[in-house]
């Protein structure tokens, strides 16, 4: 289980993610959609057992100014 930014605990209940970094860094772990599975793994979390992971980096609630920022930067000439 991985810890995602906050602290929060976060499972996929899918068999992949768009965002792989999550899984990488251990903030996330994809378990897919089997009752047993989550259950299993959510249960671990309930019980404090889930991994230490990682902020991945510029995940830090920002991106909507540097889009910006790019935009501007390159509709004026400075990129």
């Amino acid at each position: 289980m991985g810890i995602a930014s906050g602290g929060v605990p976060c499972l996929t209940l899918r068999q992949n993610t768009e965002r792989p970094v999550t899984v990488s860094q251990g903030t996330n772990e994809v378990i897919g959609s089997s009752t047993e599975r989550i259950i299993e793994a959510s249960l671990a979390i309930l019980e404090g057992k889930s991994k230490e992971g990682r902020t991945p980096e510029l995940w830090d609630g920002h991106a909507a100014q540097r889009i910006v920022q790019a935009i501007l930067d390159s509709w004026l000439g400075r990129a």
